[in-house]
């Protein structure tokens, strides 16, 4: 079973990749307005501007009608580049950037989150020194329970519902 799952972690990988690259994700936004629009002017007989201004309208979803394929090779290379431009480029870019707006101001660095445990580790051996100096003797710390099986990256996302009752 993992290993038809293989292709699909390679996609997921490539996408996080892609959507967490500013410019990859803008120079493929051009790249595919250029690509379509210079395969809609082969295959429609149109000029260099005029096919990319249909490639510009039509990866936008504004479709003005000014100019639209007649056969059947432009009407799927126009289903083709809305798809992916609607379905993936457009939304990886919304992501990239929403993301970039969520950030927690009060979340630890990894530097301030060192400093606290090496701060514990110090009151903790000045705690035991102490108890010692006035002969109590101090609780063994419980162990940890363990950590519980990482979970594939498509569970991890879901909510639980607490249960209804």
């Amino acid at each position: 079973m993992e290993f038809l799952l293989l292709p699909f972690r390679w996609i997921y990988r490539g996408l996080v990749w892609f959507a967490n690259s500013p410019r990859t994700l803008i120079a493929s936004y051009l790249l595919m307005i250029v690509v379509a629009g210079v395969i809609y002017g082969q295959v429609e007989n149109r000029s260099p501007a005029d096919a990319v201004w249909w490639a510009v309208v039509t990866a936008s979803t504004v479709g003005y009608g000014d100019i639209s394929p007649t056969s059947w090779q432009g009407r799927t290379l126009a289903a083709l580049l809305i798809s992916t431009m609607v379905l993936l480029v457009i939304p990886l870019i919304t992501a990239h950037f929403a993301s970039r707006l969520i950030v927690d101001d009060d979340a630890f660095e990894h530097d301030e989150q060192e400093e606290l445990k090496r701060d514990v580790r110090r009151m903790r051996a000045l705690l035991e020194e102490l108890a010692a100096r006035q002969g109590i003797d101090l609780p063994e710390l419980e162990p940890l329970p363990p950590a519980p099986p990482e979970r594939p990256v498509w569970e991890r996302s879901r909510r639980r519902r607490p249960p209804q009752g």
